[in-house]
């Protein structure tokens, strides 16, 4: 068996530095990089950058997930579990992370999921890429979370003991178990969503920045962070709230939940509706060198095709060219 990385090598801020480093949030120091390299007996760093090409359609499960975490971490003597916890709280936040993201690869899991602590709270956060679409991950009390790309839900190990209150930044559809005793609260930013039980979509990084919820079944309330202002939305309802909009109308667009489905069903929209939706959905990036092109309507289904097909058909629908810059596309009149 490797042994494992000589933690009192480094403090808790170099461990920061270099998960911070490893997840490409920003680059770790040269020297500090090469060090943990050496003593990278784990292949930590070739492990970690696994999880980027993960299966996209693996269902995250807390139980399991914790079941495989806690017999491998008692295997290797690395820590010791205490109840009640239900989750290892390692020394560093970086350790913390390591540890649950490489028994993931294990189980083939999609996302990056981890846990961290500090002396007041206990927090599992789900987070999905740029090429993660519909990543379910199924909470304890039954309910169901599909993650849209880069998005990410956080709540607490004790989830479901005294309150069902989770936090969403991105995207994500929930179908929430029904409990009228404890309702489920999310904090979306800008704004929170309260329901029973019912089936919604909620957006919380949209341009304008104001949460966006939609409804398919059942009553949800949107309010914003001072409680003064609040929507009750039914089903077939789009409410958006921030600190300075506050309204609710009928859905009216046949591909809102199309980035779940993957199908998109056009009858004479714009193509700048068009190419709106294709970023949301298959996340393209198309740019028109002729802005007379986005005035151009489509008559046309888009359903679950790779992005070189749906630019094809773009261009053959409306005798356009293109060429591609990185992940950008450019479209050109022939």
């Amino acid at each position: 068996m490797k042994e494992m990385i000589n933690t009192e090598r480094f403090t808790d801020s170099e461990w920061e530095e270099i998960a911070s480093a490893l997840s490409g949030e920003k680059e770790g120091r040269p020297e500090l990089m090469n060090r943990f390299m050496a003593e990278d007996n784990n292949e930590v760093e070739k492990k970690w950058k696994g999880l980027r090409t993960m299966n996209e359609d693996k269902d995250i499960n807390v139980d399991d997930a914790w079941n495989k975490v806690s017999s491998k971490i008692d295997t290797a003597g690395a820590a010791e579990v205490t109840e009640p916890a239900r989750f290892i709280f390692m020394r560093s936040t970086f350790m913390r992370v390591a540890a649950v993201a490489l028994i993931l690869l294990g189980i083939s899991a999609a996302a990056l999921y981890f846990v961290s602590s500090d002396s007041l709270s206990r927090k599992i956060v789900v987070a999905t890429g740029k090429s993660q679409v519909n990543y379910k991950v199924s909470l304890p009390d039954g309910s169901s979370i599909f993650l849209n790309r880069n998005s990410e839900l956080t709540y607490h190990s004790n989830f479901g003991r005294h309150g069902r209150n989770v936090a969403l930044a991105g995207e994500a559809f929930f179908d929430i178990a029904h409990d009228p005793s404890k309702p489920f609260t999310i904090d979306a930013g800008k704004a929170s969503v309260k329901v029973v039980g019912t089936s919604f979509n909620v957006i919380t990084n949209n341009p304008d920045s104001a949460v966006e919820v939609f409804v398919r079944t059942g009553k949800v309330m949107l309010s914003d962070n001072t409680g003064d202002k609040s929507l009750l939305l039914e089903p077939g309802y789009v409410g958006t709230m921030d600190s300075k909009v506050s309204e609710k109308k009928i859905n009216s667009n046949p591909n809102y939940m199309s980035w779940q489905t993957r199908s998109l069903v056009y009858d004479g929209q714009t193509l700048d509706i068009v190419f709106r939706d294709l970023k949301r959905v298959y996340n393209m990036e198309i740019i028109a060198d002729d802005h007379s092109i986005l005035n151009e309507t489509l008559h046309s289904t888009i359903d679950n095709t790779s992005q070189d097909t749906i630019i094809r058909l773009i261009c053959q629908s409306f005798t356009l060219g293109y060429s591609k810059d990185g992940d950008i596309y450019h479209l050109v009149r022939k």
